[in-house]
């Protein structure tokens, strides 16, 4: 899906102009896959610390470069049906984060109250299908998305941002001020004999917290006319495969399995069940009288839980760090 997600891009952009943020882990493995990628900017976080100093770090990278260049923030995760339709919006979007202190979001129309996404209210329109942001709130409850979905003017946040360098290395210095520090002494290292060193050392210090809740909602606290904040509706058959209840959603769209069952197994039975997905390699799986589960077996591990309760999953994540059970991460 990285590759996909670099491919659609291509024709926007040369790849001397993409950087990508990861761990160790994945890094070699990336490295192979994008060869024409430039190595250095194929960064492995020493730790993880969400997408706030990930992608603070590219902007004071690029700062000392081109503080005018407009950054775009893409996760690897999604899938995109009409590509064109994509970069027409993203077209739209550049347009609107160069001129000025804007920065811009894509939006997409709720199909469910989901909350394991943030939600973005809209206000008045500022021009053809530009609407202007009236705030972000991330992850509500399940009443709260119920209630924002059936109020009409709330969209789903993508998590695909566009701002100029200059424009989040502000808003990082405005809101999160420590953070900002760090990564402005790693960015200036950049090129250096000194960054690994700068980086190993710096990086673990920054606050471990999303773009979302450092920059977005606080920026959107000052108002729709003064926050500068802008929604793009999108409308090129977007999915974010971040949950296991997405990965169903997509999956029974396109291949529509009998009683919208998705089931990875080596045989089945079922009687009485709707809507399952169950992942067991090799197994023989039986579901009868279950509705709306998710069961994902592994070689060290089973998850049973539902797909309304399946955003939960980072719950456990973040349960199996505490333990330091890192093996089963």
């Amino acid at each position: 899906m990285l590759q996909q997600t670099v491919a659609r891009l291509r024709p926007m952009a040369p790849a001397k102009r993409f950087w990508i943020i990861t761990n160790d882990d994945l890094r070699p493995r990336i490295l192979r896959q994008l060869p024409k990628l430039p190595k250095p900017q194929v960064l492995a976080e020493p730790a993880g610390r969400n997408t706030a100093p990930a992608i603070g770090l590219a902007a004071f990278l690029l700062l000392k470069a081109d503080p005018d260049g407009v950054i775009g923030m893409f996760p690897s995760d999604h899938v995109i049906a009409d590509e064109k339709g994509y970069r027409d919006t993203l077209q739209r979007g550049i347009e609107i984060a160069s001129t000025g202190e804007n920065m811009v979001v894509l939006g997409i129309r709720p199909t469910r109250p989901e909350t394991g996404y943030g939600y973005i209210e809209a206000g008045a329109a500022s021009t053809a299908n530009v609407l202007r942001v009236r705030r972000f709130t991330e992850k509500p409850d399940d009443k709260t998305a119920a209630e924002f979905v059936a109020a009409g003017n709330y969209f789903w946040n993508s998590g695909m941002f566009l701002w100029s360098a200059r424009t989040l290395a502000n808003a990082l210095h405005e809101h999160l001020p420590k953070t900002a520090l760090l990564l402005e002494e790693i960015a200036a290292a950049f090129g250096t004999r000194k960054f690994a060193a700068t980086f190993r050392r710096l990086y673990p210090k920054c606050e471990n917290i999303s773009v979302d809740y450092a920059v977005l909602e606080p920026h959107s606290a000052k108002g729709e006319q003064g926050g500068n904040m802008f929604c793009l509706p999108a409308a090129f058959g977007w999915n974010d495969l971040g949950s296991w209840t997405a990965l169903h959603e997509h999956h029974t769209a396109k291949s529509r399995p009998q009683e919208n069952n998705l089931l990875v197994c080596s045989g089945h039975f079922v009687l009485s069940a709707q809507g399952n997905y169950v992942h067991a390699p090799g197994k023989f799986v039986a579901a009868v009288g279950v509705s709306d589960l998710v069961v994902v077996e592994t070689e060290d591990a089973l998850l049973i839980t539902t797909r309304q309760r399946a955003q939960d999953v980072g719950k456990i994540v973040k349960y199996l760090d505490e333990k330091k059970l890192h093996k089963l991460v």
